[in-house]
């Protein structure tokens, strides 16, 4: 039995608003689906309302940045917990010529924050930078989109005004974080059911202010957050409890141009984006995998070969921080050096686990991440994130959106005007000159391990995307194998005691949505279909136009 079941099972009963005249034909169910095809273009998203809103744009005429800030808007609505318009975002888009772009909308420490004021704050007003979503969504529509902001915001304004149904997913994360966003009275506010409980599956939750806070984003545009009356607001609410953002801070906020990063494998080029985000650590993963024969890997010694070479990858990571390094990360030849030392029938790398950085063993995993194209070739890789669940567990009074944690221990203790750098990790393939994949993923530290599982099942092994997805994936852990081990599907018991037997520490998983949460297109350029698919251990869905 597939994963997809569960899921299947938790929205089968949910209920979607449609606008009077806007009920797309074949009826609001298609939103809920895990796969998709369409020639018209394709969404995949982390939840069915997102999905709907992206797919009404395409419907309009609309292109695929349209869709994608369609879609990245209403997450932040139906997805709290996730991401939202007080937090980080990376995207990457490929136009129909070829040509790649990316945009950094990381969250950014004030320049006049302290970060030896409060240096173990892991929540609160102290931890909070400048966001960043809104300044990339906008951006991102007005540089390469069809649609005024009015157009894609109406669906994100919709849910938060006239209610939506809570989902499963949404219900674990609330219960997780309660007990952090019970310290604030905002947060009760806006995410406690009569100011005492969480809301839970089945609910009915609907934000006024935070439909209000939508609108004037959409009449006024970035201007409206960053300089006008919701950018007064959020300073104010600063200065009254000891955070950091300014007016003048807010006003300075830029969404810059990412630096795109390359590679490739097995004859398809990988394309991601270079830091903030840990594009290159992908691309380095999937270039020490490229000398081993993994098309001829199962089970165990497919596990074994990608476990050590995320461990190799890893010991890189500090080398990105330090200018020019993208050429050692991303080199052929290094790749070919690192490979050399990996022998899959035993565990040769017991040390490198010192390597793995300790946001590796949080608890649940987080962010969101939507995939985007339309019929003409437009493809856009977008990944948002608030950091933890939840953020700060701020949520901004009169706003009704929560503030992302940026600053503290979390990300890493970053400096006045620095931005931090996470897993984030949207990337874009292609295969003779055409897309071939746009991926993604939610889930923390295992954003990397995800998107590298999904793509060997993918090219090495010639699974569906839905199979890719659903195949079970690892993960390191400190000096462990953390192996993905649902009942009824996920690894077999035997797999684990081979890794075992080659000296491998293994740890058994079950949780669900614990190996991130992918979202992906594939298009098929022989009869120039799209093929969506949403993460089956997640509560997402892809669809397309009619």
């Amino acid at each position: 039995m597939r994963r997809y079941i569960f899921i299947l099972l938790l929205i089968a009963s949910c209920t979607y608003p449609s606008p009077e005249g806007e009920r797309a034909e074949g009826g609001e169910d298609r939103f809920t689906n895990k796969t998709a095809i369409s020639a018209e273009g394709m969404i995949a998203s982390a939840h069915p309302l997102a999905t709907r809103a992206g797919v009404l744009m395409l419907e309009k005429g609309g292109n695929a940045a349209d869709a994608a800030v369609a879609t990245a808007f209403a997450l932040s609505v139906v997805e709290p917990s996730m991401s939202g318009i007080g937090g980080r975002q990376q995207i990457i888009l490929r136009k129909p010529d070829g040509t790649l772009f990316g945009i950094d909308a990381t969250t950014q420490a004030p320049l006049n924050y302290d970060p030896e004021a409060d240096p173990e704050a892991t929540d609160g007003y102290p931890t909070i930078g400048i966001p960043g979503v809104v300044a990339g969504l906008t951006r991102l529509l007005d540089e390469n989109g069809t649609l005024p902001l009015e157009t894609v915001m109406a669906p994100a304004i919709e849910y938060a005004e006239d209610g939506f149904e809570i989902l499963l997913g949404q219900e674990r994360m609330y219960m997780i974080a309660k007990d952090l966003m019970a310290k604030y009275e905002s947060s009760k506010t806006y995410y406690f059911k009569n100011d005492s409980m969480p809301y839970q599956s089945g609910d009915i939750y609907r934000n006024q202010d935070l439909a209000n806070t939508l609108k004037a984003i959409a009449t006024g545009g970035r201007d409206e957050f960053y300089k006008g009356e919701i950018a007064r607001k959020m300073a104010e609410d600063m200065e009254r409890n000891g955070g950091y953002l300014t007016m003048e801070a807010l006003a300075s906020y830029e969404a810059k141009t990412a630096r795109i990063v390359s590679g490739s494998y097995r004859g398809h080029e990988l394309n991601g984006l270079w830091l903030p985000s840990f594009g290159a650590i992908t691309i380095e993963i999937m270039h020490i995998l490229e000398n081993l024969p993994v098309s001829g890997y199962k089970g165990a010694d497919w596990a074994s070969a990608v476990y050590q070479a995320i461990e190799l990858a890893y010991r890189d990571r500090g080398r990105q921080f330090n200018d020019g390094s993208a050429d050692t990360l991303l080199s052929k030849e290094y790749a070919a050096e690192l490979a050399s030392g990996i022998d899959v029938s035993d565990n040769t790398l017991d040390q490198a686990s010192s390597h793995l950085p300790d946001s590796w063993t949080k608890t649940f995993a987080h962010t969101t991440h939507l995939s985007a194209a339309d019929k003409d070739g437009l493809v856009v890789a977008l990944t948002q994130s608030l950091g933890p669940i939840f953020g700060s567990k701020v949520a901004a009074p009169g706003l009704g959106f929560v503030y992302a944690n940026t600053m503290g221990p979390y990300l890493g203790n970053i400096g006045p005007g620095e931005r931090a750098a996470s897993h984030i990790s949207p990337i874009i393939v292609t295969k003779d000159g055409s897309p071939y994949l746009v991926i993604g993923c939610a889930g923390g530290a295992r954003i990397i391990t995800a998107i590298v599982s999904v793509l060997s099942r993918k090219i090495d092994h010639d699974l569906s995307l839905a199979d890719a997805l659903a195949s079970p994936r690892v993960h390191p852990v400190r000096d462990t194998i953390d192996l993905e081990m649902h009942e009824g599907w996920g690894w077999k018991p035997e797999i684990k005691e081979d890794l075992e037997n080659r000296g491998f520490g293994v740890k058994e998983n079950t949780a669900v949505g614990r190996f991130g949460r992918i979202h992906a297109i594939e298009f098929n350029a022989e009869n120039g279909e799209w093929i969506g698919a949403a993460d089956p251990d997640w509560q997402g869905s892809s669809a397309g136009p009619g």
